[in-house]
């Protein structure tokens, strides 16, 4: 989710209502994440592809959102379990269910995908973006996907935008979208890597 209007001098990064940037890590508590902050953060990630502006992006949108809405269904039927993301799966699992942690899975999937597209795109100023995700795809989603899901996340990477016109909609001032992006991204990644860990260790991988 975003506001949608870029404030003067600043990023589209300003307008996320959450930022990954703004969600703690309860370091003292093995990395606990709270489930609120950390799904509005990824709800307002997906809004990076309208930004992109392209259909082929409905699927990987809607199958975003649709993790995120099925973690919340857990959230709100047990709140006081399921404070931080790791309490919500802990005890979905003492009930024998799997549902939240499945739609966890696959939304940390859906968010390292984003993430390595961008920071492959960030890190090489002459690459366009269809080349970055393509990479990112190969080596987050697709080696879970399908040969019937397979060709529609790959109309997605064609569809790119040219990356001139892409950056040109993140702000006016480059120099502050890319050390905005960086951190925002490095923040990302660093969520995408304790979920991914923590998931691993419930027996959570497919």
């Amino acid at each position: 989710m975003s506001t949608g209007q870029i404030p003067p001098g600043g990023t589209y990064l300003n307008t996320l209502k959450r930022s990954f940037t703004d969600v703690p890590v309860q370091a003292d508590k093995d990395n606990a994440i709270p489930t609120t902050e950390f799904l509005e953060a990824a709800e307002s990630l997906v809004s990076i592809f309208d930004v992109l502006g392209s259909a082929a992006f409905s699927p990987v949108k809607s199958d975003m959102l649709g993790n995120v809405e099925k973690i919340r269904q857990r959230f709100l039927a047990a709140p006081t379990e399921s404070q931080t993301l790791q309490d919500l799966v802990n005890n979905e699992q003492k009930a024998k269910e799997n549902k939240a942690g499945q739609a966890l899975l696959w939304l940390v999937r859906g968010l390292e995908f984003t993430c390595k597209g961008l920071a492959n795109n960030v890190a090489a100023a002459d690459q366009e973006l269809s080349t970055s995700f393509r990479a990112a795809y190969d080596v987050t989603l697709k080696p879970h996907h399908s040969f019937l899901i397979k060709p529609i996340f790959s109309a997605a990477m064609s569809a790119c935008p040219y990356r001139k016109d892409f950056y040109s909609k993140l702000g006016d001032d480059q120099d502050k979208v890319n050390a905005q992006l960086k951190e925002y991204l490095a923040s990302l990644e660093n969520f995408v890597n304790i979920l991914k860990a923590f998931l691993d260790s419930k027996g959570i991988k497919k």
